[in-house]
């Protein structure tokens, strides 16, 4: 058997004094710069866990001489962010929309507000940058179901649509088809009518029907035209981008069943200035009213 500390014949080096079916093991200790650095990181952890918390403990953690956390950290970042703010935020809260889309230095403020809002409440249903989805309107189109005037987007952000806000945006379209007020027939013909007007054509006769039914039953909310009421919500149905599809099974669907979508009343859960801010961005994104 080999003694630690004998020489290996082929390679000159020191033995640990094992040896395995005739292989004996060299004594290669690890260089010592790798272990100058092992035993820094060592010190460093150690240095690390008497300053900063670290450590795990029964009721919380240690808490480290210098008590810096991240979370302390953006506490104190927001709490400056809003501090450097508040001169602006109360220019907002005191000035009326009109003047805050005249003033540039405002206007830049609230549209940069109201994009961050935007991006925390609103997307989730009329996605990123306004693109709205089916059933959700597109707000970059320049094209409002309830206006698009600053003021009657104020409104509407404030108190929303159809829900329990006294305030809030009403209005309801008859169930022509479960309520038996026309017949699948007669309804197929207001769909062709109806899609019509946005440039899909349908059969002559078919539109034909349609237009006179329209008119008896539709033109009163949609407007003799097809262009809409947005005292009512009645969308222009000569658009081209329909809220809920303008193929015809889905137009079928809507007169047939109808559609009654809802929108909260952010007054309820966001600052006055932030629903400034929101109504500014809105309104630059297309174009407004």
């Amino acid at each position: 058997m080999p003694t630690k500390g004998e020489k290996d014949t082929l390679t000159g080096r020191e033995t640990t004094g094992h040896e395995w079916d005739g292989l004996r093991e060299l004594n290669t200790p690890l260089p010592r710069w790798w272990l100058n650095v092992f035993y820094a990181t060592i010190l460093f952890a150690i240095v690390y866990c008497v300053l900063f918390p670290a450590v795990p403990w029964i009721t919380g953690h240690t808490k480290g001489l210098l008590g810096n956390t991240q979370r302390g950290q953006l506490a104190l970042d927001l709490a400056d962010a809003a501090k450097r703010q508040s001169a602006l935020l109360a220019r907002i809260d005191a000035a009326d929309l009109a003047t805050i889309r005249k003033d540039p230095d405002l206007f830049a403020f609230a549209v940069a507000g109201g994009k961050a809002a935007f991006a925390d409440n609103c997307v989730p249903c009329h996605r990123a940058g306004g693109a709205g989805a089916p059933g959700y309107p597109m707000l970059a189109g320049d094209r409002w179901l309830w206006g698009g005037t600053l003021d009657a987007l104020h409104q509407t952000i404030s108190h929303g649509v159809r829900n329990d806000d006294p305030d809030s945006r009403q209005s309801n379209m008859p169930r022509f088809g479960l309520d038996g007020m026309l017949t699948a027939a007669q309804i197929g013909d207001v769909a062709d009518y109806v899609r019509s007007l946005s440039g899909n054509p349908g059969p002559a006769d078919a539109v034909s029907r349609g237009a006179a039914i329209f008119k008896e039953n539709c033109a009163v909310c949609h407007g003799e035209n097809g262009k809409g009421n947005p005292q009512l919500g009645a969308p222009d149905l000569t658009a081209k981008i329909s809220l809920y599809g303008n193929d015809r099974a889905t137009v079928v669907d809507v007169i047939t069943r109808a559609r009654a979508g809802s929108m909260p009343s952010w007054s309820r859960r966001l600052d006055p200035a932030t629903i400034k801010m929101l109504t500014i961005y809105v309104h630059s994104l297309g174009g407004g009213q």
